[in-house]
């Protein structure tokens, strides 16, 4: 049963946690002529009007987007974020948020192309309207882990996989590390992104454990809280871990991390962390 709509959380301190990675993954990508592939597994409706009832019921967006949008000091790469989510807000107030497929759009040029999956049906219809007419994006009605033994590997070598579900299902966390690791034996010097939410800290923790030890490479992972952790009723935080991470980009979290914290922390809460959880080797 597919019930999560994510019109609810829009915005929130995890999207601008996720969407900033985002944008350093795809630039990463930009230094080199030769053409990438963009996948998103899990690519919900496109965008989200803060201004809906859903959005309105919690207000999630004032917890992230909102705590960035009229602020000028800001990182460069917090610069190219926020340039990407004024793309979908054409005046000087913030209406809409980006989803994933949105975030990275403004990035692809002409030889670039995405793929964007979604299996909810009123989400993926949501999201076809949105790219309707678009030659470089194709939505696909279609299970994002079957999509990654579907359409990987690409006919380009360069590329970025975006894994980011709405963990409502028993087995998600299985299935996920299942596609995982036979989309990475597929096309293995793709970038992958898998975004996982912090609730049960035991959860995330044994995901993570089964991660290490799935035979996957190059595995940096790093988590971002701003709620107390002990708080088991809600998400405290979010992490991304990332296959095949583009060069400099730790030095980047490193950077950008504890800013963004700083920014987004309710009342000093939570923290970030930033670690290899496996190196390019056997050992870490």
């Amino acid at each position: 049963m597919l019930s999560y709509r994510h019109g609810f959380h829009a915005g929130h301190h995890a999207d601008v946690f996720k969407h900033i990675i985002l944008t350093l993954l795809v630039r990463s990508l930009l230094h080199k002529e030769k053409p990438f592939f963009y996948l998103d597994t899990h690519a919900g409706a496109g965008r989200y009007n803060l201004g809906s009832e859903m959005a309105r019921k919690n207000r999630e967006y004032e917890t992230g987007i909102a705590r960035l949008w009229d602020k000028e000091d800001v990182p460069e790469t917090v610069r190219e974020y926020l340039l990407a989510v004024r793309t979908t807000n054409p005046g000087r107030e913030l209406q809409w948020y980006p989803g994933s497929p949105r975030i990275v759009r403004p990035f692809l040029r002409s030889k670039d192309r995405m793929v964007l999956c979604e299996l909810h049906p009123n989400e993926v219809k949501t999201l076809a309207v949105e790219f309707a007419g678009d030659p470089q994006a194709k939505v696909e009605h279609l299970d994002g882990y079957q999509a990654l033994k579907a359409l990987l590997p690409p006919a380009e070598r360069r590329g970025l996989v975006h894994i980011d579900p709405a963990f409502e299902l028993k087995d998600e966390r299985r299935r996920l590390l299942e596609a995982l690791q036979e989309g990475y034996r597929r096309w293995a010097t793709g970038i992958f992104a898998v975004w996982y939410p912090i609730q049960d800290r035991y959860m995330a923790d044994d995901f993570l454990r089964r991660l290490e030890r799935s035979g996957i490479r190059k595995i940096l992972s790093t988590e971002f809280s701003v709620l107390d952790p002990n708080d088991s009723l809600r998400m405290t935080g979010s992490g991304m871990a990332i296959i095949n991470p583009p060069w400099q980009l730790e030095e980047q979290l490193k950077t950008l991390l504890p800013w963004l914290w700083e920014k987004l922390s309710q009342e000093g809460q939570g923290k970030w962390k930033l670690e290899w959880l496996v190196g390019e080797y056997a050992g870490k």
